[in-house]
């Protein structure tokens, strides 16, 4: 299946995770793919592997917090492939603690990486979308952004996400872009997996136990929200654009 031959897909956090299985998602169907990440050496891995695979893929180190860093990272893809197609804004970080204990640091960076970064991401690469009148974007929130013990910096940062998908599709519609957000629960992803470091509780003890409260009786996949992701950016949801779809197993808000 070729849904994005012809197509460049721009993914943010896309050395590991959700990010990277993303990238290897678009370019098994067919999109030239555009690897940021802070870790310029994890982009270089999945790009090469990408690339070894007879596929079409840049490696850019982004900075998503800094506005230069961003441009950068647009001019870059442009000037590679000429367009871009598909930004799947998912870079993140976590610095979870209780509102007594959270220091003024942790509450603006997850907010810059998460909101500025975002902002940042979409701004640089709708201007050649609004040109050429198409494009999807697709924003990470998360099932945090209904709220979570401890994440009083991540839950409103991913609750803001939501409200710059619904603003952007108001304003990029009229240009035939699409603007969504998908926000997963519980995905094991090493993001998560240090969540069980932080909290001193054992990884098959943590798993097992988020696993039980979730309807389908497993833990979400970086591949099962990839798959999800191509959706919103495929042609079978050309006429979806503002929502916000969560991808939790089942699991009631």
């Amino acid at each position: 299946m070729n849904r994005f031959q012809d197509q460049v897909a721009l993914v943010t956090g896309g050395g590991q995770g959700i990010g990277e299985a993303t990238v290897r998602r678009f370019a098994d169907e067919g999109a030239k793919v555009v690897v940021a990440d802070l870790n310029g050496g994890a982009a270089e891995a999945v790009a090469a592997s990408i690339t070894a695979g007879e596929g079409e893929a840049l490696a850019v180190r982004c900075d998503v917090q800094d506005e230069a860093d961003v441009e950068a990272l647009a001019e870059a893809a442009l000037a590679r492939f000429g367009q871009i197609d598909i930004l799947v804004s998912n870079a993140g970080v976590t610095r979870d603690n209780l509102l007594h204990k959270m220091t003024l640091a942790e509450w603006e960076q997850v907010m810059q990486v998460h909101t500025r970064g975002a902002f940042l991401c979409a701004r640089a690469v709708a201007r050649n979308m609004v040109s050429r009148r198409f494009g999807k974007i697709v924003f990470l929130s998360s099932t945090s952004a209904l709220g979570n013990r401890g994440q009083a910096n991540y839950s409103t940062a991913k609750a803001g996400l939501q409200g710059l998908t619904r603003t952007l599709a108001l304003e990029l519609g009229p240009f035939q872009i699409n603007v969504n957000s998908v926000a997963p629960g519980f995905v094991d992803t090493a993001m998560t997996r240090a969540v069980a470091e932080r909290l001193h509780v054992q990884l098959e003890d943590f798993q097992r136990e988020a696993a039980a409260r979730i309807p389908l009786g497993r833990l979400g996949q970086p591949e099962d929200i990839a798959s999800v992701i191509a959706f919103l950016c495929s042609a079978d949801a050309s006429y979806v654009s503002g929502q916000v779809l969560y991808v939790n197993g089942g699991r009631p808000s």
